[in-house]
């Protein structure tokens, strides 16, 4: 199985999840499941129906989130190179087209999350951003089109 490459705010946040799934979500669900099931004919039960279909989609979250995790490596920001940007750089970066700047932190597929700055290292922003050092300027092709973005500022941590 391939590693899962993770910042440590990405995992933290997983185990979060995970932590909060396997107790107080699964005692919801549990509750959920006992009442629907306390209304009678299981046959023609709708409640039933969908509290199994929540308990079934809740374990396999869980599932999936044991298996990235015992698959999961931590990069350490400290131990990369600073001059160039790698997971878990925060880039700062000028759009030639509008002139407009950006911040980016580059993180895994498992934590991107674009309202928030975070772009995945295998999303065409991040891959094209992916090993450059500041004052490099690279065009990328987008599904609207191609843009020319600058690297002005990386920082770690």
């Amino acid at each position: 199985m391939d590693k899962v490459i993770l910042t440590r705010e990405g995992f933290d946040k997983l185990v979060e999840e995970l932590t909060f799934l396997k107790g107080k979500k699964r005692i919801e669900v549990a509750n959920a499941l006992e009442v629907a099931r306390a209304h009678g004919d299981l046959r023609e039960n709708s409640e039933y129906d969908a509290a199994k279909e929540a308990k079934a989609r809740l374990e396999e979250r869980i599932a999936a989130l044991e298996d990235k995790l015992s698959r999961a490596k931590v990069v350490d920001p400290q131990s990369m190179q600073h001059d160039k940007a790698f997971l878990g750089a925060k880039l700062k970066v000028k759009n030639h087209h509008s002139g407009d700047t950006f911040v980016y932190m580059l993180v895994s597929q498992d934590e991107a999350d674009f309202a928030a700055g975070k772009i995945s290292v295998t999303s065409p922003i991040g891959k094209g951003l992916l090993g450059k050092a500041v004052k490099e300027t690279v065009e990328i092709k987008i599904p609207a089109g191609t843009i020319k973005l600058e690297v002005i500022e990386i920082t770690y941590g």
